[in-house]
This record gives structure tokens, C-alpha cells and sequence, in this order.
């Protein structure tokens, strides 16, 4: 790692939510398949913040599914404990939120309104629900509830489209409902993870609520990214997502910049090879099968080596590896001297899609109430699909 530290030292600016103090205001997003125990482990021990768990369904944690009960399991060595929740009925989201709490299984529980999966908006959930203000009301005041002294937060976009905006009457709501803190993704459903993030809309919202911490989220690639939203923004807080998809090591970069510390980690391809690496055997741990780990990890080797002069033959290798010995037997080939490539390392990373309309339930904006022709559909929102 490269170390630059000709800036001043300044104190973080320190992040409550609830009882939970983080010594700087950072929070890795839940991403589906990626914010396991393994991932969450490897990027604390490169930083500092909150690490949130992938997204589980209320109903199959209430159902006590074997995947749900073990995505979330924490590793000792991670405190605080925080679980991110998806639902679409207030009772169910309750028993979730009761669950976790009566078996102190999350010190921290986040609840997902921005997914703009159409499987799931076309039935109501993720980033459609926050449309019907009644039923965003309801959940969030029964799991708030339900929740006691465990903080409960929320995560949202800005709406369903540019014509139906929903994050600042969803902001006043939340923040009535006594939620500790509300982080918005400044994009619509419409634009998916397409073009670039709305920050103005979250300094709007940052305006409107004034007893709650407001994060922001979209588009931080980097630690200079997120001390601009800041600034911009007025925002409490940052929510990083996509940008430490390969690149851990970010939430080294994010705590040094609000310490005011000129540090930013430039790795040779031999740290990341060691990176990578770890994150094979976490997920090892996590599973408890090496074959499933290893299939695991396939779908991270071009967010690890973007930018790297690696062999198409050896990339395509990597990603179909079958064991850790294999492993090691490929990343023996690298050229771990190598220097780190600058800008072609960074930059965005993942998918971010195309604008598309949003899919919705039949006559869905006809009302800003929950109809009944709606619940049914609704039950089949809850779907093992994340994002936001």
C-alpha cells in the first residue's frame, strides 16, 4: 500500500445512529451475494464504519428458512452487528425485527425500501412501496416499535420515477416514526444504477429532517467521492456501495480522509493477489465448503484485478477456480511486482444498467393509499432480491 501523509490530522467527524458511535461516518451498503461475513470481515480489517449484512426477507426469517438463519450469523469478531431486513407486510416485519431482537441477534437493523429489481417492483415491494404512505407508515412504525432500544433505520430511493417522487414525504415519515437514522440512494427506480447520482436530493433531504441522521449513497468510488458529498451535501454520513466491489482496502481510504489523513491505498497486483485470496478462504469459513466458496469468489476476480495486466487466459482461469489449491497455483503466476495501475483500477465498478420503466403492479399510481386489489400481489413481493 502507498502512503502519503502530508495533510493535516483532524478528528473524524463521528456518526450516531442511536447508541451506536462510529468513529467515522461510514456504512457499507447490503448487496445481494457479495455483504456476506466473509466480505464484511475482510473489509473491516482494512477500516472502520458499519458493515451491513446482505438482505434478508422478513417472511423467511419469520419462517425460519436455513439460509436465513444462517445469513445472519455474525462472526465473533464482528461488533456491531447489523442485519438488513425486506418486507412487505407490517406484521411480518414486526415478528422479523422481534425475532432478532428477543435472540440478540443484531445490535443494528436496517430496513430496505430502494430495490429496483422489476420482479420486485412489479409486485409492490422494494422501491415501489414507499408510494403507498400508508403502508410505508405502518411498517416502519411497527418495526420501530418492535425494534425497542436496537436501532432501526431505513434505506430508500428517490422514488419510483422523476413524476413520483417519494423520498421526502418517506424522509418526514421515517424520521415521525423515531428511525435512527435514513439513507437515501440518489436515484429513482427508472435509472437503476444508470448515470450519475442525484447528490442535490440528498442535501434536500438533509434539509427537511432535522432530529435524524441523513447518509448519502450513489456514486462513491472513492474517499475523495465521499468527502465531496459531504461537503455538497450536508450529509451526515456516507453509504458505500458498488465502489468497494474488489477493493476492500476503500474503508481504509474513507477513514483516513475524514481523519484528515492523506493516505490512499495504491496495491501492487501482490497485495491484491493476497486480498483475493483471503477473501477465498473467509468464504470458506462462512460456507463451510470449499467447492461453494470457490464458485463464490469466481464472480469477484474482474472487481479485484480491474485494471491489471493479467492474461485473458489466467483471468478466465481464476474464474472458474475449483479449490484453494488451485488458487494458489494461479495467482503464483501473477506478477505480483507489479505497480498499481492508477486511474485504470479505478472509477466504477458493476453493473449500472440502463433507465428502463419501472414495472408495477396494474393501476399502482392510481392512489397514494394501499388498495385491497394490491395485497395479493404484494405477498409475492418478497423476494430473495436485493439492492437499492
Amino acid at each position: 500500500m502507498t502512503i502519503l501523509a502530508d495533510a493535516p490530522h483532524r478528528a473524524a467527524p463521528r456518526l450516531n445512529i442511536g447508541p451506536i458511535a462510529l468513529d467515522v461516518p461510514v456504512v457499507l451498503a447490503p448487496m445481494a451475494g457479495i455483504t456476506n461475513t466473509a466480505f464484511r470481515r475482510l473489509c473491516r480489517e482494512y477500516g472502520a464504519g458499519l458493515y451491513v449484512s446482505e438482505m434478508i426477507t422478513s417472511r423467511a426469517l419469520v419462517e425460519r428458512t436455513p439460509e436465513s438463519m444462517r445469513l445472519i450469523r455474525h462472526h465473533e469478531s464482528e461488533t456491531p452487528r447489523s442485519i438488513q431486513l425486506y418486507g412487505v407486510d407490517p406484521k411480518t416485519v414486526a415478528e422479523a425485527v422481534t425475532m432478532l431482537v428477543a435472540e440478540d441477534r443484531a445490535d443494528h437493523i436496517d430496513l430496505n425500501f430502494g430495490c429496483p429489481v422489476p420482479k420486485v417492483t412489479r409486485k409492490g415491494g422494494g422501491a415501489a412501496l414507499p408510494w403507498k404512505r400508508d403502508l410505508f407508515r405502518d411498517i416502519v412504525e411497527r418495526a420501530v416499535k418492535a425494534a425497542g432500544d436496537v436501532p432501526l433505520t431505513v434505506k430508500m430511493r428517490k422514488g419510483i420515477d422523476s413524476d413520483h417522487l417519494t423520498y421526502l414525504e418517506a424522509g418526514r415519515a421515517a424520521e415521525g416514526a423515531g428511525v435512527a437514522s435514513i439513507a437515501l440512494h440518489a436515484r429513482t427506480a427508472a435509472e437503476f444504477y444508470s448515470g450519475t447520482a442525484d447528490w442535490s436530493a440528498i442535501e434536500k433531504l438533509k434539509n427537511v429532517i432535522t432530529s435524524t441522521p441523513v447518509l448519502g449513497n450513489g456514486d462513491i468510488w472513492s474517499a475523495e467521492d465521499a468527502l465531496r458529498m459531504v461537503d455538497e451535501t450536508g450529509c451526515d454520513g456516507v453509504v458505500v456501495g458498488r465502489g468497494c466491489l474488489g477493493r476492500p482496502w476503500l474503508f481504509g481510504d474513507l477513514a483516513a480522509a475524514f481523519r484528515g489523513e492523506k493516505l490512499k491505498a495504491e496495491p501492487a497486483l501482490g497485495e491484491v493477489a493476497r486480498a483475493f485470496k483471503r477473501h477465498a478462504e473467509l468464504l470458506v469459513e462462512f460456507f463451510d465448503d470449499e467447492d461453494r466458496a470457490c464458485r463464490d469468489i469466481r464472480k469477484h476476480v474482474a472487481w479485484y484485478f480491474k485494471g491489471y495486466s493479467v492474461g485473458g487466459d489466467l483471468r478466465a482461469s481464476l474464474a472458474t477456480v475449483h479449490d484453494l489449491a488451485q488458487l494458489d497455483e494461479l495467482l503464483a503466476q501473477l506478477d505480483w511486482e507489479q505497480p498499481y495501475p492508477g486511474a485504470d483500477a479505478e472509477g466504477q465498478r458493476g453493473r449500472a444498467g440502463t433507465p428502463k420503466n419501472p414495472s408495477l403492479p396494474h393501476g399502482w399510481l392510481d392512489s397514494r393509499e394501499l388498495q385491497e386489489t394490491h395485497r395479493a400481489e404484494l405477498t409475492e413481493a418478497e423476494l430473495n432480491t436485493s439492492g437499492g
